[in-house]
């Protein structure tokens, strides 16, 4: 019998419940390369798949080949042969990805028809549909190298894929294109699911891969991965960056990732296949696990309105409990909502803190400053500091000042110093709660 620890498994699940109401209904396309396969790790991958599945997420799958066809040609002593990261495509290779992409389909449908007891896939139904959705033309002749049955994609067959969708299907798709006579072309697992995502208008492509994501900076391969660009920072990033010959370099999905978001596909991702349930751990997390390129930042400061109360009451709910913060009611915050600034990322309020002008005395408090566990010490509090800050000088006043019983060296390291409560506007002393002991701290605006 296994252990449930309630003390963390509830609140993890209460964290989770906003990504899973919010992608409910949405399209992801998933390219993941063979590698991962050849790991060994279809089985685990097709599970965390299932669990999006029954989330209501609709999915769109792409395998790549790369190791399976190199070792089918292998086995017929032949070599791979590759120009600018594009293999050539002679018809012994065309031959050898025809055989592993139909060996390659069936134990990917063979792993989404598992329902074993005690496993994720125990009550799944995960009904697979593959097919001749994509249109190919052939590359032809490129700095006088003839590419043969490589071919790019032409067309997209979107409508017939949303239907397979929308009935609750997951479509695989391999790597192979056909042109109207009816010739197969050996496509890149990167561009169809690239072209796919932006025929669909997907709200994600993600690739599972064999890099980690991109680190924030590429010269440094120890240096820490960046978990979100915006679109205009990975293009600048990527013109830097040498062109890529083959997956591990890092302009390699980038360009794809860079082309999705171009076509109006609003995230897509590049995620470590090296680590287990990296997909949920980037989909259900909050700065996820790899590096997410999007058309703008999702983290936004801004004043709260009406539609942030419910946000607020639950993040400051747990402080009020353990005395951090003392108890306002919601009837409080919506009166008071135009005094609150949030940090908000991708639809989850994860910081807030209000300001109440005093300006009889030229001074305001700043109130409720509440960051969420999962996101302290990554500098959302110095950001709400800050516009908070801002708005007090805006409004002419000359300082700011807090009540504090748990935090005070927090505030001191950011320029607070403390004062006697009898220092405290007038209006404001007669609320101060003697039994609570309060701190008073004060930070002058320069």
């Amino acid at each position: 019998m296994s252990l449930v620890f309630p003390h963390t498994f509830v609140p993890w699940f209460r964290a989770v419940a906003p990504y899973i109401h919010k992608y409910r209904g949405n399209t992801f396309v998933v390219g993941v390369t063979g590698e991962l396969i050849a790991a060994g790790k279809l089985n685990a991958f097709v599970q965390d798949l299932a669990i999006l599945h029954a989330m209501g997420i609709k999915l769109v799958l792409v395998h790549g080949f790369r190791p399976q066809v190199n070792e089918q040609l292998a086995a017929k002593g032949q070599t791979s042969r590759y120009h600018r990261g594009t293999r050539i495509t002679d018809a012994v290779t065309l031959d050898c990805a025809q055989e592993a992409a139909g060996q390659l389909r069936f134990e990917i449908e063979a792993a989404f028809s598992q329902g074993l007891p005690n496993t994720p896939m125990a009550n799944a139904t995960v009904r697979v549909v593959s097919g001749n959705f994509l249109t190919a033309r052939p590359i032809g002749i490129v700095d006088g190298v003839d590419y043969m049955h490589s071919g790019v994609v032409r067309r997209v067959d979107s409508a017939a894929m949303r239907r397979a969708i929308d009935i609750g299907a997951t479509v695989l798709l391999s790597p192979f294109g056909f042109s109207p006579t009816g010739e197969a072309f050996n496509l890149t697992m990167e561009e169809v699911a690239t072209a796919t995502a932006v025929a669909l208008q997907a709200d994600k492509l993600l690739f599972l891969t064999e890099i980690a994501g991109i680190q924030e900076d590429p010269k440094d391969p120890d240096s820490a991965i960046d978990t979100e660009l915006a679109l205009a920072d990975a293009k600048r990033l990527l013109a830097a960056l040498p062109p890529p010959n083959q997956p591990t370099d890092l302009a390699f999905y980038l360009q794809y990732c860079v082309k999705a978001c171009e076509g109006g596909v609003e995230r897509s991702h590049i995620l470590p296949l090296a680590v287990d349930g990296a997909i949920l751990q980037e989909v259900f997390t909050h700065d996820g696990i790899g590096t997410m390129v999007v058309d703008e930042k999702l983290e936004s400061v801004h004043e709260a309105t009406a539609d942030d109360v419910g946000g607020i009451l639950q993040l400051i709910e747990p402080f009020e409990r353990d005395g951090t913060l003392v108890r306002r009611e919601r009837t409080e915050i919506e009166r008071d909502i135009a005094n609150y600034t949030v940090i908000e990322h991708d639809g989850v309020i994860f910081g807030c803190a209000a300001l109440y002008p005093y300006p009889e005395a030229r001074t305001a408090e700043m109130a409720a400053l509440t960051v969420s566990p999962q996101v302290q010490s990554q500098g959302d509090g110095e950001r709400l500091l800050k516009r908070i800050e801002q708005r007090a000088r805006s409004l002419g006043l000359d300082s700011i000042f807090v009540l504090t019983t748990r935090t005070m060296h927090w505030f001191i390291k950011r320029g607070f110093a403390q004062v006697d409560p009898d220092w405290l506007p007038e209006a404001r002393k007669r609320k101060y709660n003697w039994d609570r002991r309060s701190q008073v701290l004060v930070k002058k605006l320069g």
